[in-house]
C-alpha cells in the first residue's frame, strides 16, 4: 500500500520546513542581540521596551538551534511551543496596532512552516508518549507527588 507522501518527499518537505523555520528565528534573533536600529525601532514602535530585544533574541538563536539539533526531543517540543507562541504573539502586537496586512500575514506564514517541520518530523526527532505514558505509570504515588 503506498503512502500518501513517500519517505523521500516527506523528509525534504520536513527540512525545507524546518531550515526555514530555523534560519528565521537565527537571523532575526541574532539581529536583535546585536540590537540594530531598525529591529529597535521595530519593538518601540510596538510599545515593548528595549530589553525585549535581548529576551527574544536570545530565546530565538535558542529555538532555532533546538530544532536542527539531533535527538533531544523534549526541547524540540518546547522550542516549537515558543516559536508558535513568538509568532502567535507578533502577528497579535502588529494587528493591534493597526500595522499592513503584511506584518500580520508574514508571522502567520511562518508559523505555518514552523507547524509543517513539527507534523512532518521523522520518528527520531519526537517525544516517544508511549515511553512517557509507561515511565509514568510505573511511577508510585510518592514518586509523582515528589515531582
Amino acid at each position: 500500500m503506498q503512502t500518501r507522501m513517500s519517505n523521500r518527499a516527506m523528509s525534504a518537505a520536513y527540512w525545507t520546513t524546518t531550515i526555514l523555520t530555523a534560519l528565521a528565528f537565527l537571523t532575526a534573533g541574532a539581529a536583535y542581540l546585536a540590537r540594530g536600529d531598525v529591529q529597535a525601532q521595530g519593538i518601540a514602535v510596538l510599545g515593548y521596551p528595549a530589553y525585549v530585544l535581548t529576551i527574544l533574541g536570545t530565546w530565538k538563536v535558542l529555538g532555532g538551534l533546538a530544532i536542527l539539533a539531533p535527538r533531544l526531543p523534549l526541547l524540540k517540543e518546547w522550542a516549537y511551543a515558543g516559536i508558535a507562541f513568538n509568532l502567535t504573539g507578533a502577528a497579535f502586537s502588529h494587528a493591534a496596532m493597526g500595522d499592513p496586512a503584511a506584518k500580520v500575514i508574514v508571522p502567520l506564514v511562518l508559523l505555518g512552516a514552523a507547524a509543517a517541520s513539527w507534523a512532518l518530523r521523522p520518528a527520531s526527532r519526537k517525544l516517544d508518549a508511549a515511553k512517557c505514558e509507561s515511565a509514568t505509570a510505573r511511577m508510585s504515588v510518592h514518586e509523582i507527588r515528589a515531582a
